[in-house]
């Protein structure tokens, strides 16, 4: 198993603005100890670009998946890659 942080980039669909969709993002992030932001798209999806172990990656992807967000998620795109080295979580 790699300890080497990778980078999850999530694309959420569904009513997912206006409704803390990133902050709960951004608090379940936190709480992983991942690094990253959530974003509003002008389409209407939020983009979620996090970092850190694939385990804690892989926890916060089924929270997206989930039915305790805020909003209603339709369907989550989700697109691996490598770490790049980012510092602390923020809402764009």
């Amino acid at each position: 198993m790699s300890v080497e942080p990778v980078r999850l980039t999530a694309w959420v669909h569904g009513s997912v603005q206006g409704v803390g969709f990133r902050w709960w993002t951004r608090s379940r992030a936190l709480e992983l100890g991942l690094t990253g932001w959530a974003r509003n798209l002008d389409d209407g999806r939020v983009e979620v670009l996090a970092e850190g172990a694939r385990d804690a990656l892989e926890a916060l992807l089924a929270a997206l998946h989930s039915t305790d967000t805020p909003g209603r998620v339709d369907g989550v795109v989700e697109q691996w890659g490598v770490a790049r080295g980012l510092t602390g979580f923020r809402e764009r």
